[in-house]
């Protein structure tokens, strides 16, 4: 089959997503037999070879669900040992007394930009969505008012700041100054965090209602709400483990990603003490370990013996199985997209354009995460492209802000390719439409005013 090139690959490209949000919305076809049928679809009308359009879907789908499923494996079963100890409860009481339940919406926006800092956004996610769903059913308030902050805080990091890995990419090749970088990022971050979460969660929650029954929430609430109606029950009641205890748990992998982030600085490469410190600093062995602390901090330390604690992780990972096979093929749907030569045809529009660096970082960044869904792969291939031009053009231009443009462009609106987007779309228990008016709208929030601020700080640096 003849293979297709130029504006008919875009063309081909707009109609596979076009297509993908009608089955899904209108026909009602469940997402991951969608994906797996468009992407095959794509491959087809593209002209890839036919032997190697299955092999690159379930490569893309392999390499997402790669990292994705023991992250959101491990993160469930860390999530449901706090919400059946009572440390999901703790946390969520205690952000109540701080900020009082008028501000709790700043309060999730704070923690989700400190837990987010180290880790990729997923494992952000899974550590925090069950405080999120505490916290929205002790102030009876909606799972967005609550929720959309917290991801607005961790996409913000995500993009923004190191030590993330493409963040740290993009300072490498754009030789920029580390510490600058994270200061222009938070001086560029926080407000946008502040607009994109608690701001419009405030206005997106009056208008949009989710449904009252939300399997994986019951997942996440433990089981408070027996002991409270059955009073009589002969079961003493537990004492919830201490707000200390259960932040250092939840916080475990976070601190073992720092130091394994830091393992260059403390110990020479290549030498054992190193190659140790980056092994427990793996966001998969951080979350492992995190675990197995949590087996005693919130389960033996709680009174649960082995078989309780056994039956908790059993039953958290069937909820998350269907999650986890849609963000996979979200995963392979995208790297059909680079595969077919849809991905390089839009850089070479983008470069076609002779635009100022800033903006040119942003906008094939921009347009690489529209195509392939990942945030990491748009910012680290748009780094790749934007250096060397940037550095051939002469322009003089402050390689910290381009970090950022770059970083901004990567988080626009996430959409049907994204692993993210299907992520939040379950757990919030929300409609393809709703994900598209809450997530995908917070993000390109983020993008725009990221790229604004940024040029707003480029007149003062």
């Amino acid at each position: 089959m003849e293979a297709v090139h130029g504006s008919m690959l875009l063309v081909f490209a707009v109609i596979a997503i076009a297509l993908l949000i009608l089955m899904i919305t209108r026909f009602k076809v469940y997402p991951f037999l969608v994906l797996i049928i468009v992407s095959l679809l794509l491959g087809l009308v593209s002209g890839m070879p036919i032997g190697t359009i299955v092999k690159s879907f379930e490569t893309g789908n392999g390499n997402t669900l790669g990292h994705i499923a023991v992250v959101v494996g491990l993160g469930t079963m860390l999530g449901k040992m706090m919400a059946e100890s009572g440390g999901a409860e703790r946390i969520a009481t205690t952000l109540i007394a701080w900020f009082g339940e008028k501000n709790i919406h700043w309060a999730m926006m704070v923690v989700a930009i400190i837990v987010g800092l180290p880790v990729f956004f997923e494992v952000g996610f899974v550590l925090l969505i069950p405080i999120a769903f505490n916290v929205a059913k002790r102030t009876n308030k909606s799972l967005l008012l609550v929720g959309l902050p917290m991801v607005a805080g961790l996409s913000v990091v995500h993009g923004l700041i190191p030590p993330h890995p493409a963040a740290m990419l993009a300072v490498q090749q754009y030789h920029a100054d580390i510490g600058r970088t994270i200061a222009y990022g938070l001086i560029v971050g926080v407000p946008t965090a502040m607009v994109a979460g608690p701001l419009f969660a405030l206005l997106s929650s009056r208008y949009i209602k989710l449904p009252n029954n939300n399997p994986l929430a019951a997942q996440f609430l433990g089981h408070a709400d027996d002991a409270q109606n059955n009073a009589k029950s002969a079961a003493p009641k537990r004492e919830l483990p201490s707000f200390g205890v259960t932040l250092f748990t939840i916080l475990l992998p976070v601190i073992l990603m720092l130091v394994g982030s830091w393992a260059d600085l403390v110990f020479t490469p290549k030498t054992l003490p190193n190659d140790l410190l980056h092994f427990v600093g793996n966001s998969d062995v951080a979350l492992l370990l995190a675990v197995l602390v949590s087996f005693w901090t919130f389960g033996a330390s709680r009174g649960f013996n082995r078989e309780q604690i056994q039956k908790f992780c059993g039953e958290c990972l069937a909820p998350i199985a269907g999650i986890t096979l849609i963000v996979g093929a979200g995963g392979g749907f995208g790297r059909v997209l680079m595969d077919s030569g849809i991905s390089k045809e839009i850089v070479t529009v983008a470069t076609a354009m002779h635009l100022s660096p800033l903006l040119f970082g942003w906008l094939v960044a921009a347009l690489i995460r529209l195509a392939t869904g990942s945030a990491t792969v748009a910012m680290t291939t748009a780094c790749g492209i934007v250096a060397p031009i940037t550095a051939a053009s002469g322009v003089h231009v402050t390689p910290e802000l381009l970090v950022l443009a770059t970083g901004s462009g990567s988080l626009i609106f996430s959409h049907v390719n994204d692993g993210g987007f299907w992520l939040i779309k379950e757990y919030f228990g929300m409609t393809v439409g709703q994900t598209f008016k809450t997530w995908s709208l917070l993000e390109t929030i983020i993008s725009l005013m990221g790229l604004l601020l940024t040029f707003a700080l480029a007149t003062v640096v």
